[in-house]
């Protein structure tokens, strides 16, 4: 890594939320097929939370830039400070955000409009990395908006499901949960089962011993569903399919989860995997994964701290995201929409793939379950 670069990114440290600040030329060379102009329009400031999360996004994307600059990438990076109380319309004054080829923000819902306008006017790819509310993606087709909004996952979770366990006998566990949020997949799941005919039972972690293990099946795979992400249930859970499992030996369980529960893996992982458990998710951050301990202990080099123990990992999704995108870029161009057959990044957390949107813009469709292995082994299905 260059000492320029290096000082350059350690000017990130330094923000405040009354500072843009702009890296003209991080990358000097010439222009070239392989040249990308970046812009990022996020909060990147130390004030709060939001903007503490989107500097390490945005550290994540120059790492991601150097490292491509080692390959013969020529990237020039602007990036602007775009706090919530900012009129972004005033940030695209500057002669510099017209120029971009690729634009990464905003964080805040009332910025998209403006900032997807621009855009389309400039012909610049909106990339919109994290969640916001309307529907500017209908209708601008250079908007790639990243989230995924609870019901597109459910849809995409309960078809996973479907492929995979039509044949085994489905069991949920009723959790006594009146703060869950897992109603409406549970009750989704249920109707899309019945409309299949395919049965399953329903208990309670309060049910007697005899009561609850008559919900299993002898001679299938049993999957059993909570209707809570929470960790209490989730522990409550366990303890009674292992007495279950003491008391009455033989039956063939498995657990499909809800992303929440990669949180628990840390100490939960042997669970886990003597439940053959399976986690839907869009992202997954894999600490056994040598390209991602690398990628943190490069992370710790440059800024001397660690990365925030978020779930996704924030440095780990921009970096992501940047080399997918940038890649995408210079080998397609123009051209580049981010479908399935333009992948050119194998992703070390934050998987894209996206699908055009009517007349609109795309939409991120990737998923994966996470599955646990009885031999304490993980591996990531893609959907």
């Amino acid at each position: 890594m260059s000492h320029f670069y290096r000082n350059i990114l350690l000017i990130v440290l330094l923000l405040s939320s009354n500072i843009i600040w702009a890296a003209d030329n991080v990358m000097e060379n010439p222009k070239s097929k392989n040249s990308i102009s970046v812009g990022v329009m996020l909060p990147l400031h130390n004030v709060d939370g939001d903007g503490r999360r989107m500097i390490e996004y945005y550290r994540g994307l120059l790492m991601a830039c150097d490292q491509l600059k080692s390959e013969g990438f020529h990237i020039d990076i602007h990036s602007w400070n775009v706090p919530v109380d900012a009129d972004v319309k005033q940030t695209l004054l500057d002669s510099y955000a017209n120029k971009c080829d690729l634009i990464f923000g905003p964080l805040y819902s009332k910025q998209v409009k403006p900032l997807s306008e621009f855009c389309k006017a400039y012909n610049i790819k909106l990339v919109i990395p994290f969640s916001i509310t309307g529907n500017d993606v209908a209708y601008n087709t250079n908007i790639y908006q990243v989230y995924q909004d609870n019901a597109r996952v459910n849809a995409s979770t309960i078809n996973a499901y479907i492929e995979r366990f039509s044949e085994s006998h489905p069991v949920f566990i009723d959790c006594n949960d009146s703060t869950s949020r897992k109603g409406d997949f549970t009750s989704s799941l249920r109707k899309i089962l019945d409309a299949k005919k395919i049965s399953y039972n329903i208990t309670n972690l309060k049910s007697s011993d005899d009561s609850f293990v008559k919900a299993f099946s002898r001679s299938k795979q049993n999957v059993v569903i909570l209707n809570s992400d929470h960790y209490k249930e989730l522990s409550l859970a366990i303890t009674k399919l292992d007495r279950m499992s003491s008391l009455y030996p033989g039956f063939v369980v498995s657990m499909f989860g809800y992303t929440e529960w990669l949180i628990y893996a840390n100490y939960d992982f042997n669970n886990f995997c003597r439940y053959d458990t399976y986690i839907p998710t869009v992202f997954y951050h894999n600490p056994y994964s040598a390209a991602t301990t690398s990628l943190e202990k490069s992370y710790r080099g440059w800024f001397n701290e660690e990365m925030q123990p978020a779930q996704p990992r924030f440095a780990i999704t921009g970096y992501d995201h940047a080399q997918y995108f940038i890649r995408g870029i210079a080998k397609f161009g123009s051209k580049f929409v981010g479908s399935k057959s333009q992948n050119v990044y194998s992703s070390l957390q934050t998987p894209l793939c996206f699908e055009k949107i009517g007349k609109g813009g795309y939409v991120n469709t990737s998923f994966m379950l996470i599955h646990y292995l009885y031999n304490h082994s993980i591996e990531s299905l893609a959907y």
